[in-house]
């Protein structure tokens, strides 16, 4: 495996990918197609269409199939005498009419096979002319891309206006890889994978022995040094085709890298950053090392990140992490103090696994226990909150569970020793396998692959963390994500009350998810003084506060950035509402289904609110920090489940069970329940009261 390359770390961001396969990667030495690397190719692509990527693929190759498939026509139709005569080359355009039909019902079946589906999209030059054209291109490519369709481009030779498209190099596009670059622009996309024959750009000729390859491209540095080697045997353009174009694309902000087609899963590799191929980047010349750099490039370098500097924020310049980070990092005393009365509650649980939840009499002689029973692995991904590793750990310990594990990257120290602290206490019986540890993002889609395995995936984190797995994944997921919790102080609202919880919901501990985020204040309190009273408790204690439109009008507040906004930090938003029916349309309409809190003496109001309010957890007179496993008696949570299935709110060992159902009979047979007497029977009471005795006399 190659190495991870630190300067390609933007490609974790990349959705919207154009990949160019050349004639050389498409056609064998003889001219056939070649089907081994094709079906790699629809492979690979299938992976990405499955993990939320968008592809779009350009792909040359028709005019080669092509003049096999009429060499051979013309080799069965031609006479002994007419073989005699000087043969002339074939027609071009006809050989890309008769290629591209064949080319097309390839990929069309390689795909099938994948269940994937996929388009052909035949392009002109002089289509490019036409804005009416590129618009309805973009919306086309948008809608197929939404469809999760592969759009499959290639030139319209067969029709084109040039006078010998591979070889004419003038217009807006002159051969696949200048039309891939131009597809990027113009769809927007975020990265280009050009595919060869060789393994990248090499300082000279790939077949000699003194040349390297380049990793990375610096057109200030290797523009007029390098020299190419012969172009495709089949294609137009070759090595020098692709650079240009490759140049071309980066230059206007479209990341490409080039590499060799001929390996199976180079692809893949390219989107989980390892060090392959040759990267083009327009801010590439920034990343290249004292040590390769003359004096001038190091001065011109220097002066270059100076200006970019300059125009950083003064918040930019002081870097380092943010406060909310650092506080959800830091184990000091306190916490850890935390973690071990939480474990110590899990250990001295009444033994959750084989528990009978409800026991049946079927008939006569005939028992059926519903028993609780682990779900199996569990697959966690959570933030860079190392107590998170430690508490997840110890319920599936408890649980009877495998648990796979991928903190963030900012904890990874913490997360290692944790680790060899928790694995080092499990019994050799069972083995330190039970808790494995996973140390790279990279394994993350491998994983995500094996339903056959994994029971469980439990993100942690954002909307779009989620969402990213949900879609990669046929695993069950259980998701965990924002925390817009809400506080609603109503009109009757004691503002004694109501400013205790509001101090406590934002300040207590302002990166935990359950902290408040943004505080509703009924209107009236703006007539009677209580919002002044709010503003002045949570400015004092260092609370920065943004306002809703209505708020920032009133009261001169700067304008949140919008109301579906997790700060995680001593900030928050201020909206003012009308009644308790505004302030639930508005948690519905901005808030996350989390935990959201009403202030108020009217029971009335508060019955309405906690009946209304479509959240995990909904609480009334209490601060929104109570949303805890272990503040619940759950002994420690996995998370805090904003999904509506299996289980909802903090997660503790009842939502890392499931059921299993265990009967005994004494020789029944169905034999079309002729012979049975069901009698449905409830047995439940009786068998937890005599459990309960049981353990009273041990």
């Amino acid at each position: 495996m190659a190495a991870i390359d630190p300067t390609r770390g933007f490609l974790k961001d990349v959705k919207r990918i154009v990949i160019k396969v050349g004639t050389a990667v498409v056609t064998r030495e003889d001219g056939r197609l070649a089907l081994g690397r094709l079906g790699a190719l629809c492979e690979q692509i299938q992976i990405l269409n499955s993990q939320g990527f968008e592809v779009i693929l350009v792909s040359s190759g028709a005019v080669g199939a092509g003049r096999q498939r009429l060499r051979y026509r013309k080799l069965v139709h031609s006479s002994f005498a007419d073989l005699q005569k000087p043969q002339v080359e074939l027609d071009g355009k006809a050989c890309a009419a008769v290629g591209q039909n064949g080319l097309m019902a390839l990929y069309d079946t390689l795909f099938s096979q994948l269940d994937v589906t996929s388009a052909q999209l035949l392009v002109t030059d002089n289509d490019f002319r036409s804005p009416e054209f590129r618009k309805q291109l973009t919306e086309t490519v948008d809608s197929l891309l939404s469809y999760k369709v592969i759009p499959v481009f290639n030139e319209n030779d067969a029709v084109s206006t040039r006078r010998a498209p591979y070889e004419d190099s003038s217009g807006i596009f002159w051969d696949n890889d200048s039309l891939a670059a131009l597809l990027a622009l113009e769809l927007k996309a975020d990265l280009l994978v050009l595919l060869s024959d060789v393994d990248g750009l090499y300082s000279g000729p790939p077949s000699d022995p003194q040349s390297k390859l380049i990793y990375t491209y610096i057109k200030e540095k290797l523009e007029n040094t390098i020299t190419f080697g012969d172009k495709s045997r089949l294609g137009r353009g070759g090595m020098t085709a692709k650079v240009k174009a490759a140049v071309y694309a980066s230059q206007a902000g479209i990341p490409v890298i080039i590499t060799s087609g001929f390996a199976g899963d180079n692809i893949v590799r390219v989107l989980q950053g390892q060090r392959i191929g040759t990267l083009f980047h327009q801010d590439a010349h920034t990343w290249v090392s004292n040590g390769e750099l003359n004096a001038r490039d190091m001065a011109v370098a220097a002066r270059e990140s100076s200006r970019r500097l300059q125009a950083m924020s003064a918040k930019g310049r002081n870097a380092g992490y943010e406060t909310s980070l650092v506080s959800r990092l830091a184990l000091k005393p306190g916490k850890v103090a935390s973690l071990a009365k939480a474990i110590r509650v899990l250990a001295n649980m009444e033994e959750p696994i084989g528990q009978v939840l409800k026991r049946t009499e079927l008939s006569d002689g005939f028992i059926l226990d519903k028993t609780s029973s682990p779900l199996g692995v569990l697959l966690v991904i959570f933030e860079s909150r190392p107590e998170a590793l430690v508490q997840i750990a110890s319920l599936a310990i408890r649980t009877g569970n495998g648990l796979l594990l991928k903190g963030g990257k900012e904890a990874k120290r913490s997360n290692a020793i944790l680790h060899k602290i928790i694995t080092s206490a499990i019994p050799e019986s069972v083995g330190g396998g039970l808790i494995g540890l996973v140390t790279s993002r990279d394994e993350i889609p491998e994983l995500l692959k094996l339903d056959d395995v994994i029971d469980l995936v439990i993100p942690r984190g954002s909307n779009k963390l989620v969402s990213q797995i949900k879609s990669s994944t046929k695993i069950p997921v259980l998701g965990h994500a924002d925390g817009i919790c809400h506080v609603y102080v109503d009109k009757s609202a004691d503002m004694e009350m109501a400013k205790n919880i509001v101090l406590d919901a934002k300040t207590d501990y302002p990166a935990a998810c359950n902290a408040m985020e943004t505080l509703l204040v009924h209107k009236e309190l703006m007539e009677n003084g209580g919002v002044n009273e709010l503003l002045i408790e949570l400015q004092t204690k260092g609370v920065s506060i943004n306002g809703g439109p209505r708020a920032s009008s009133v009261l001169n507040l700067t304008p949140a950035p919008s109301f579906h906004h997790e700060y995680g930090s001593m900030n928050c938003t201020l909206e003012i509402v009308d009644d308790v029916y505004a302030a639930i349309d508005h948690i519905h309409k901005h808030g996350s289904a989390h935990t959201d809190c009403i202030v108020t003496e009217d029971r009335e109001v508060a019955d309405l609110f906690l009946s209304q309010v479509d959240s995990a957890a909904v609480f009334h007179n209490a601060s929104t920090r109570f949303s805890d496993g272990f503040r619940f008696g759950l002994g420690a949570e996995v998370g805090i489940s904003t999904s509506r299935i299996h289980a909802r709110g903090p997660v503790g060992v009842e939502g890392l069970l499931t059921t299993r159902w265990i009967a005994r009979g004494s020789g029944q047979v169905v034999d079309n329940d002729k012979g049975v007497v069901y009698t449905h029977k409830d047995l439940t009471t009786t068998t937890t009261h005599n459990n309960n005795n049981h353990k009273a006399a041990a």
